[in-house]
């Protein structure tokens, strides 16, 4: 048994989802406004970047200081000259050590030393004994604890046994503290009636010795000579 349903025409009605078809549609004015709302945001970042970007091209770009030197590393000058000065140390008894005497003289502070022209030095001993020391030209240690001596370098001590001693050399080093005179190069010692000369040498003012080394000769003078020298 089959049958068949008929339904009546339905009028046709118009179907419409959200808004009312016949409602004015403003697509353009919602992507000007989120258009807005993106450029208000990104303006900012877009300034940084480009603000960012002009300070890293003014210091790439910018004249640098010429230096000859490392950083950070101090160089060989004076930072300052005295002239016609006498220098005094003193121990922590109050008692002279060292008096250095010259017509010019440079400190240097990256090696804490003094260069000094026409150097005149007395270096006192706790026993008495006085060294003394001529050189057209030193460099001295700031501490004072040695002074080079060289062009025509004169050294006069005096021994244990009272007798003079005088080193003659172009550069002599003089070590107070040790109480020490030594060279590595030509010297000429003398002593009462002998004079020795030798490619260096070393000489202990407290205890007397007189080390010579490289070839070595010894002149014996006799007294008379030996007074007509001195």
């Amino acid at each position: 048994m089959s049958g068949e349903l008929h339904l009546p025409d339905l009028p046709e009605v118009p179907v419409s989802l959200g808004k009312d078809p016949g409602a004015p549609c403003q697509p353009r004015l919602a992507w000007r406004a989120r258009l807005g709302s993106l450029a208000g945001t990104a303006l900012p970042l877009f300034t940084m970047a480009v603000l960012a970007a002009g300070t890293w091209w003014l210091v790439k770009n910018a004249p640098q200081a010429e230096t000859g030197h490392l950083p950070g590393k101090v160089r060989h000058v004076p930072d300052y000259q005295v002239e016609h000065f006498t220098l005094e140390r003193y121990d922590a008894q109050g008692r002279p050590t060292t008096r250095i005497e010259g017509e010019h003289s440079r400190h240097y502070p990256d090696t804490d030393e003094i260069e000094i022209d026409t150097v005149h030095v007395l270096f006192y001993h706790p026993d008495g004994r006085v060294t003394r020391a001529t050189a057209r030209e030193a460099l001295a240690a700031g501490d004072g604890s040695k002074v080079q001596l060289m062009g025509a370098a004169h050294v006069i001590s005096t021994s244990t046994s009272g007798d003079t001693v005088t080193m003659l050399g172009e550069e002599l080093t003089a070590e107070p503290k040790l109480r020490r005179v030594s060279s590595d190069k030509p010297v000429s010692v003398r002593q009462g009636n002998t004079e020795v000369l030798a490619d260096a040498f070393s000489y202990e003012q407290a205890s007397g010795l007189l080390t010579l080394k490289g070839h070595t000769r010894a002149v014996l003078m006799p007294r008379a000579a030996s007074a007509a020298r001195r």
